[in-house]
């Protein structure tokens, strides 16, 4: 501490403070805070015979108080031994996921949205434990409960109330969505010009699906070949891999059924105004394009696509112009040299889709749109290599047909002539004709390696800014393996439908909060690096009220300065982390200035 004098020019008076000295984290200039506003020294030396000298001593008796206070001496016993079924840790890393759960305004979202359920529980502190358990320490809902006590917070809940709000947060699934939605472009601002879509689903360990027609555990096309029944989920992305909103749908229900349902959810009430959306082959049909585009309406939505397109399975006239080289150019329109790696090429032309009317008829459309085509060398050899896989797997099944099923010679089968299977078992069926390779088959399929076609309405773009915008599609792709893998959101253990609709909104916020942490921190570190710190930032109560930490790398100080959480102290009282823990619960309004761009 140290006494400051400012003199007033104009004035002619000294204004006399006591402050303290810091270092400014952002510039490393030296900077003072004011700790105490003394008065003007000509009305002080009414009082004091020596103004300057008697607040010179205050200062520095303040200076001995405060480090006294920083100090302390342990006296510590070398036999004391630990009582039995204790756990002294607390992990503190849950802060950063706490202070953008704050920032999204979601502790306030769900209180309002229980008021008027007089419930007996606060459900924003049981949604917290929920994401912040599913991302430091995933598992069931009664193991968050039951682990609750590993940090500083006080749910004062039942697991009972954690099982009555399911149902709650179920009913207020897209309203929750809606919320983060805003939330997210008041503070970061957001991209949705572009709006990412796929499908994928998750399995249940039960043995029979449900049966209700509009149940959601269903049999369907598992995404990891399992035999359990599954749910659908469609989730919709933002142009900067930020999840935007999902939705479920039973498992037996086609991906490409699914698109109309979230994409008008996205376009009706979350005001982004004209969208492209960019999807897989499997989500591309001629009902999707028409509906997306607004079709023969008076007023058309202009929305565009960027899809996948099958070379395989178009049209021969179509495969034709893809293998034709032709006009193909290097990536910045250069010719083409004998070792090229890469080559591209594209044309406009109308393409004639299959659209559904009302009386469930089929009627054929014209869309006009932009076709790029282009093969890459590193493509080819990754097609060449999965398919040399696969043979050897039809090789086995030639060998020994008896010991395989459809089930486990899928995707083998294909390059087999002269195999069937039984409808009911799906067991090979045995025959005088022997199985052998389809080399004809192998052949034809052999000739479209490395070549991949993208259609779209955005005629104006440039082939490689279609390709680019394409690529994106990796980012949703990477939050289903975050979701699956990182996040374990399955196999799911729920029965009850509401109880399975909470689940996945936890796992929705979760994933919100992972991607807004990878990107506050300039896409540094994965996700699974992120939880790790996170986890890692623990600590032991080594005397009263004082707690001794053991970790700090780059991660940890990359984070804590993002969010503006000192996460480097080696002791911290307990005082001092409820007061961090505090602000990490401040409204974020005071920092949206600060980070509306924090994103970029």
């Amino acid at each position: 501490m140290n006494l400051k004098l400012s003199p007033n020019r104009k004035t002619g008076r000294t204004y006399l403070s006591i402050v303290r000295g810091y270092r400014d984290k952002e510039t490393g200039k030296a900077r003072a805070t004011t700790i105490k506003s003394l008065g003007y020294l000509d009305e002080l030396e009414k009082l004091y015979p020596d103004p300057i000298a008697h607040f010179r001593e205050v200062a520095r008796q303040m200076t001995e108080e405060h480090d006294a206070k920083r100090f302390t001496t342990l006296s510590l016993n070398l036999d004391e031994t630990l009582p039995p079924d204790v756990d002294l840790s607390k992990n503190l890393g849950y802060a950063a996921i706490l202070r953008v759960f704050y920032e999204l305004d979601l502790q306030r979202f769900f209180d309002n949205a229980s008021r008027s359920k007089r419930f007996g529980f606060n459900s924003g502190s049981i949604m917290a434990l929920l994401v912040i358990s599913r991302i430091l320490s995933p598992g069931s809902k009664k193991k968050a409960f039951e682990q609750k006590g590993r940090y500083f917070e006080r749910f004062d809940f039942s697991l009972a109330d954690v099982y009555r709000a399911l149902s709650h947060f179920s009913s207020i699934s897209k309203a929750t969505q809606r919320h983060i939605n805003s939330r997210i472009m008041d503070l970061y601002g957001r991209d949705t010009h572009i709006v990412y879509y796929d499908v994928t689903n998750f399995y249940f360990e039960i043995n029979d699906e449900d049966e209700g027609d509009g149940d959601l555990r269903k049999r369907g096309v598992s995404k990891e070949h399992r035999k359990d029944p599954i749910v659908q989920m469609g989730l919709a992305m933002d142009a900067d891999g930020i999840p935007l909103h999902y939705e479920l749908f039973p498992g037996n229900i086609p991906d490409v059924s699914t698109f109309r349902d979230v994409i008008g959810e996205v376009r009706r009430n979350y005001n982004t105004g004209r969208i492209i959306v960019v999807a897989d082959m499997g989500l591309v049909s001629g009902d999707n394009i028409f509906y997306l585009t607004g079709g023969e309406k008076k007023e058309k939505t202009n929305n565009g696509y960027v899809f996948s397109f099958s070379v395989r399975g178009g049209a021969h006239a179509f495969q034709q112009y893809v293998l034709d080289p032709t006009d193909y150019r290097g990536m910045n329109g250069e010719p083409l040299t004998p070792d090229a790696e890469f080559m591209v090429k594209s044309r406009c032309c109308a393409r004639q889709i299959n659209v559904t009317q009302k009386d469930g008829s089929i009627a054929k459309k014209t869309v006009y749109e932009k076709q790029v085509a282009f093969w890459s060398k590193k493509y080819a050899l990754r097609a060449r290599a999965e398919r040399e896989k696969v043979l050897l797997k039809a090789a086995a099944i030639i060998r020994n047909p008896g010991q395989y099923s459809r089930t486990t010679s899928y995707g083998a089968a294909k390059y087999i002539r002269g195999i069937s299977f039984d409808k009911k078992t799906g067991e090979v069926i045995q025959s005088a004709e022997h199985p052998v390779l389809d080399a004809d088959k192998i052949a034809h399929d052999a000739l479209f390696d490395g070549y991949y076609a993208i259609v779209t309405s955005e005629s104006s773009l440039s082939h490689m800014e279609i390709i680019d915008i394409y690529r994106g599609l990796w980012e949703i792709e990477e939050t289903f393996s975050i979701a699956k893998g990182t996040l374990e959101s399955r196999p799911v253990y729920l029965s009850l439908e509401d109880r399975i609709e909470a689940h996945f909104l936890s796992c929705f916020i979760a994933l919100v909060i992972m991607r807004l942490l990878q990107k506050l921190t300039g896409r540094r570190f994965s996700c699974d690096v992120i939880v790790d710190c996170l986890n890692r930032i623990n600590c032991i109560n080594e005397d009263d009220n004082l707690y001794l930490f053991g970790y700090r790398d780059k991660v940890s100080d990359t984070i804590g300065e993002a969010l503006g959480i000192d996460f480097t102290k080696k002791r911290m009282l307990l005082s001092e982390i409820k007061s961090l823990l505090a602000r990490c619960k401040e409204p974020s309004l005071p920092v949206q200035k600060k980070s509306r761009n924090r994103l970029k």
